[in-house]
């Protein structure tokens, strides 16, 4: 029982780990989006909107990348 939820824990923590890159974008969307949010005064709607968009574009150029690598190594 406890195999699969140390398997568990560490898969989740090598989303992190492992792809330090992502990780590291991600960091830099909130922490930019939080100083330019409070600058330009935006209001709370396109807060939230610009925060999933650009999750959201971060995750796909992630998973896009991923794939082109797996790709490349299999050939």
């Amino acid at each position: 029982m406890m195999g699969w939820l140390s398997t568990a824990r560490r898969e989740l923590i090598g989303l992190f780990i492992d792809d330090g890159s992502f990780a590291v974008a991600i960091l830099a969307w909130i922490i930019g989006g939080a100083i330019c949010i409070h600058v330009f005064a935006v209001p709370p709607a396109t807060e939230g909107f610009l925060l999933a968009a650009g999750l959201a574009l971060l995750l796909g150029e992630n998973v896009e990348r991923t794939a082109r690598e797996a790709r490349g190594r299999r050939r």
